[in-house]
This record gives structure tokens, sequence and C-alpha cells, in this order.
């Protein structure tokens, strides 16, 4: 589990409880969605982050200032204005991937989408991939 730093921690909510009560009906079948390319990319069970983050697999970091914790691998966020994707930890540049995802904007280690079907599955699905490996070269990731 996460040490006491680390505001954003694993729950016991049930991932299915959380995606059946969100509103509108049209961003519940994107998660939906987006739950099943997770799920296919990983090969892993999600679990519940915070209050809003449907995380999957883990990791424990250590940074050269001593601070150490752990975190989600990969995940998403079903947000108001877009579905935010997180490719953690966010060093690596997939410029080449993100040219041919579709419309889509980004922060240091998220992807905002508005609606899933803006962009390309096949493309986001090579870049969860991309991230998880690159996320491995520097922590090991585990399911959670």
């Amino acid at each position: 589990m996460a040490d006491a730093g680390n505001k954003t921690v694993a729950t016991d909510v049930p991932v299915a409880t959380f995606i059946d009560a969100i509103e509108p009906g049209r961003r519940r079948d994107e998660c939906r969605r987006l739950d099943a390319i997770l799920r296919e990319v990983t090969g892993w069970t999600p679990r519940m982050w915070g209050p809003s983050i449907i995380a999957y697999g883990r990791y424990h970091y250590v940074y050269a200032s001593g601070r150490e914790g752990d975190f989600l691998a990969t995940g998403f966020s079903p947000r108001k204005s877009a579905l935010s994707v997180y490719i953690t930890p966010g060093y690596a540049d997939f410029g080449a991937i993100l040219s041919r995802l579709g419309k889509h904007k980004t922060g240091k280690s998220c992807l905002y989408i508005n609606k899933l079907d803006d962009v390309d599955t096949e493309v986001l699905a090579e870049l969860i991939r991309a991230g998880l490996d690159d996320l491995s070269r520097r922590w090991p990731v585990h399911p959670e």
C-alpha cells in the first residue's frame, strides 16, 4: 500500500459498482469499452484508486530524494469534460504513437480524450502497452 504521503491510494470499492454509477449513460458505456481495452492490454483485473480512478497494476517507486511509495501502473478516470487515461510515469516520448491516435490532449502523464470514438482504439491500446513497457524498465510492475 502507498505511504502516508500519497493522497491517491488503492481502495476496496468494486470497479463494477463505480462504473455502473457513472452518468451520463454515454460516458458509462465508454468506460466499459475502455475497461475492456485495458483488461485486454494488461491481462489484469482493475482496482479502484482514490474515489474515481480505475487502475490496472501497480509499481513501487523510490526517487533519488528518498521518497517512495506505490502507485497505479496505468488506468483511467471518467472526468466530466474528458476521459483521463494515465500513461505513467510520463517520461517517454510517445509522439509517433500519439500522431496516429486521433483527437486528444496530453498532460505530463495523462491523456485526455473527450469521446472514445474520437480516437483509434487500436492505437490507444498500443500507447497503453508502450507506457507499461516504459514503466517496467524503471520499476517492476505488478498486477494488483
